[in-house]
Order: structure tokens, then C-alpha cells, then sequence
């Protein structure tokens, strides 16, 4: 939370039954006419899909059973395209660590219509009321999911380490595999808080400090900003929507960990095979540093020269006004984030800035495309086999496709938040707001409300200090075209 927003304050709200609710449901209709948004799948696609689910249960004898493993699921809240479980035992020395991921390449035939349709969406697009998945429902939130209870196909990651986070060994093949409970963030959290959490959750919470503590000493850094989110809540007496900043939970960060240690060593596994698709963040360049050096004097934060950005970085309090401006800074001092493929030739560069390691996508194919084609890669590498030809073909063309989906994605939530807080605003046009300065674009200054949670341009105002608190007032809400306009007051 953001210093200065009330504890327990209610973020505005809108009921269904009310004219602001008609104007979303139009809003959000015309956001998927704008950016093509898909409905349902062609019934081709779901013949697809349904003889792949046929197949596919078809032919579980053939693999390595691993049921006993006491996995789980830990998504957020109703979550049901499960990517990924985990199980945790401690051994004399350290860990032993087994991580599952759907094996969508498992089902997915290659060339076919569900091929070529994943392929056109890239990733699953996300809205307040529904959503537009990658893959059709009987496989992503069905036969595919690793849903508690549900016998599925899946890779099997397992790793052992020692007390300090090291990784000594590494395994993966293909498994059926039965995650034993599906656990949510705030079920997790809230068990952590009260001292009440099972053996596995504290190991998870355990183990994911030791890694967080591995990615410190590569150097690497996760910055943890407030996120401004539209949710869409419904109970039995009332519905709306609700938009508020987040920062997220602990126990996210702990899982988080997980699935990083998992696509580090995948991506390490197609270095040394001489082919892959990474995901890369280039550093950042000496202007860019120079401008958040300024920045951290600006606001009270200097950044001693003979200290590394990622040590520096980490004394920065988020939770002060201060600390989110300069955050929000950092944030926008590395650019470029991308996938590289690569094919004979490993990639100049083939780090993950924020990372401080290689790494790779791999960990959620349900909802991402480019990581049902890693994991078969490393797979077919791990049992020193050529790789598939259908994933290798298809290596060059996912970096483009992928940039296109992500992008298609960012500017969907950036128009869904644009609509609700021109609707929740809209009736308090001429209303004076307190706010905080985060981040400057030319000669604009963006600002975060306080309370509601809105991210608003001043334009012509580019010289207001950073982490300054100042009152805007609104000029204009416009519902239609999902726009506001702050001055300050």
C-alpha cells in the first residue's frame, strides 16, 4: 500500500444494476472490437483439441509415474489453467525440489488447427468479466491442468540443493504426476501470518528465501511496485467492479522463485545444447543509470559510485512516496526485454538483466505459447535426441510472435484501466485529488492518486518534483472514450 492511502478504505465502486456498469460492459466491447479480441475457438480448433484429449489419455501408460510426488498448486484465487506444481523435502544437506508443468506439447498436435489457432493468439488475453484463452478450456483448464485430484501428464522438474540454494543436480522428463490440493495466494499467506502453515508451505517459504537470497548474490533484483489492478467481484446481494493498487503477497514471491529457478535451468540445458529461445533483458545503458542517479539524489536516495545498482536498488523503500518515484524510475531504466532464438549459436547476450542469469520461458504453457515449444527442446536435449523438427521450425518465428502478443496484451490492460477509471471518476469531475509524482514523459508528470486507484498525466508540468505529494483536480472523465484529464489544483 502507498503511503497516505487510508487503511481499509473501499475503493470506488460500481453496481450492476447501475448506468456506470452499462457503460463498462460497452467500454469493454468496444476494447475487443478494437484490438480483435477472440470469442470462441472455430470448431475445428475444438475438434482439435478434443481429439488431442483422446489421444493423449490414450497413451499414459507409457509414462514415468510419479503420483506419489505430494504436489500442489498454489494461483491465485478460482484459478483453474493450473501451469505448475511443486513438492518440497528436506534432505540431510539441503533440498529436494520437484516442480511440475503442464505438458501442453504433449497434446498439442503440430501443424494442426489447435497449432496454427495458439499461434495466432500468442497468449491468453485477460479482461475484467472474461477472458480469451490460448487454448480451449477442455485443455486448459481441463485435460492439461494440473488440477487437485486429477491424474495428468506433465514435465517433472526435480532438483536437489544444498542449504545455501545450489543447485547439485538437475532432472526433467515427462510423468503423469497428481497434484494433491490446490492452494491459493491469500489461503497461503493468511496460514503463513497466523503461524499455521503445513510443512510443505514452510518449506516453500524457506526455500524461496534461500533462492531470493542466490538471486542477491548474482547480482540480480525484483523491484516490488504497487499494482494497479480492475477486478470484477460478484456475490449473492451485489457486483462491480473495483480498482485499487496491489502489491503483491509474500507467498507470490516464494512460488515465483520457483518457477525462476526452473527457467534458468532450462535455459542453461539449451546453451549447452547449442539451440533454444531465451528470454533476454539487455543491461542498461550508462544514460539511462546517469538519469536515475539524479533521480536517487532528486529524492533523497544517492547512489554511492562505488556501489552496484542492484545493492543500491533494494535500500529503496517502496512504501514511502519517495521510494515509489524512484522505483517507478528503475522500472523504466531497462528496456528491451524480448525472446532470442538461436540455433548453432548461442546470443551475444544471452542474459536477463533483472536476473542476473540466462533464462527462459517454460513455466506457463498454458497460457503462453512460446513455452510449449521451449520445453519440448529441453526435453528432446535432456535425452541427448535432435530436437523435434515442428519446434525447431518454429524457433525464429516465436521472438515476432510473441512481441506482438505481449503487445496486443499490455495495450488491452492499459485501455480496461483506462475505462474503469473514467467511469468511477466520471461523476466527480471538478474534484481535487491528493497524488504523488512518479515518473516524468517529456514535459508531462505522471501521478498516482492516492485514493482511487488512478494513474493520471499532467501535461505541461514536467518540472514537479519526484515523490512530491500535490493535489490534482479532475478536468474531464469521459466514459465513451475511456478518458480523464487531471490539472493541478
Amino acid at each position: 500500500m502507498i503511503a497516505g492511502t487510508r487503511r481499509g478504505a473501499v475503493p470506488l465502486r460500481l453496481t450492476l444494476d447501475g448506468a456506470g456498469h452499462q457503460l463498462i460492459e460497452r467500454g469493454l466491447a468496444r476494447i475487443r472490437r478494437e484490438f480483435e479480441v477472440p470469442d470462441e475457438f472455430p470448431v475445428e480448433v475444438l475438434r482439435d483439441a478434443q481429439r488431442a484429449v483422446a489421444g493423449r489419455t490414450g497413451k499414459t501408460a507409457e509414462l514415468d509415474d510419479q503420483r506419489d510426488v505430494p504436489l500442489r498448486t498454489l494461483d491465485p484465487a478460482g484459478s483453474r489453467d493450473l501451469d505448475q506444481a511443486f513438492a518440497i523435502a528436506r534432505r540431510a544437506v539441503g533440498y529436494r525440489l520437484w516442480y511440475a508443468v503442464a505438458d501442453v506439447a504433449g497434446f498439442v498436435r503440430p501443424n494442426g488447427p489447435l497449432d496454427h489457432e495458439s499461434r495466432a493468439r500468442g497468449v491468453t488475453l485477460y479482461l475484467p468479466d472474461r477472458r480469451a484463452g490460448l487454448h480451449p478450456e477442455l485443455l486448459s483448464e481441463g485435460a492439461a491442468s494440473l488440477l487437485s485430484g486429477q491424474e495428468t501428464p506433465a514435465l517433472l522438474w526435480s532438483f536437489d540443493l544444498d542449504r545455501d540454494g545450489v543447485v547439485s543436480a538437475t532432472r526433467v522428463r515427462r510423468a503423469l504426476v497428481r497434484s494433491r490440493a490446490q492452494l491459493s495466494y491469500p489461503q497461503v499467506q493468511d496460514a503463513v501470518d497466523r503461524g499455521m502453515a503445513d510443512e510443505q508451505v514452510a518449506l516453500l517459504v524457506e526455500v524461496g528465501r534461500v533462492l531470493r537470497e542466490r538471486e542477491i548474490a548474482r547480482g540480480g533484483v525484483s523491484l516490488d511496485l504497487p499494482e494497479q489492478q480492475v477486478k470484477f467481484t460478484a456475490t449473492a446481494d451485489d457486483a462491480g467492479y473495483q480498482l485499487a493498487f496491489r502489491r503483491p503477497l509474500e507467498a507470490e514471491h516464494h512460488n515465483a522463485q520457483l518457477s525462476l529457478l526452473t527457467g534458468i535451468a532450462a535455459a542453461q540445458v539449451m546453451l549447452d545444447g547449442g539451440i533454444g529461445l531465451l528470454r533476454t533483458l539487455p543491461q542498461a545503458g550508462e544514460e539511462a543509470l546517469d538519469t536515475l542517479r539524479r533521480a536517487g539524489r532528486e529524492l533523497g536516495y544517492a547512489w554511492p559510485a562505488d556501489q552496484p545498482y542492484a545493492d543500491w536498488i533494494r535500500t529503496v523503500a517502496a512504501t514511502e512516496p519517495n521510494g515509489v518515484a524512484l522505483v517507478t524510475q528503475a522500472l523504466h531504466t531497462f528496456r528491451g526485454a524480448g525472446y532470442e532464438a538461436f540455433d548453432g549459436t548461442a546470443p551475444v547476450a544471452p542474459q536477463h538483466a533483472a536476473l542476473a542469469a540466462p533464462y527462459a520461458h517454460v513455466t506457463a504453457p498454458l497460457r503462453r505459447l512460446a513455452d510449449r515449444f521451449a520445453n519440448q527442446v529441453v526435453l528432446d536435449l535432456v535425452a541427448e535426441r535432435p530436437p523435434a523438427e515442428w519446434a525447431v521450425e518454429a524457433l525464429p518465428e516465436l521472438p515476432a510472435i510473441m512481441a506482438r502478443a505481449g503487445q496486443r496484451a499490455a495495450a488491452i490492460d492499459r485501455a480496461v484501466v483506462d475505462l474503469v477509471e473514467s467511469v468511477v471518476l466520471s461523476p466527480t469531475v471538478g474534484t481535487t485529488y491528493a497524488a504523488i509524482a512518479v515518473n516524468r514523459r517529456g514535459d508531462d508528470t505522471i501521478v498516482h492518486l492516492l485514493e482511487p486507484a488512478v494513474v493520471a498525466t499532467l501535461a505541461g508540468h514536467g518540472n514537479i518534483p519526484l515523490g512530491s505529494t500535490l493535489e490534482v483536480r479532475l478536468v474531464e472523465a469521459d466514459p465513451q472514450a475511456g478518458t480523464v484529464r487531471f490539472a493541478l489544483a
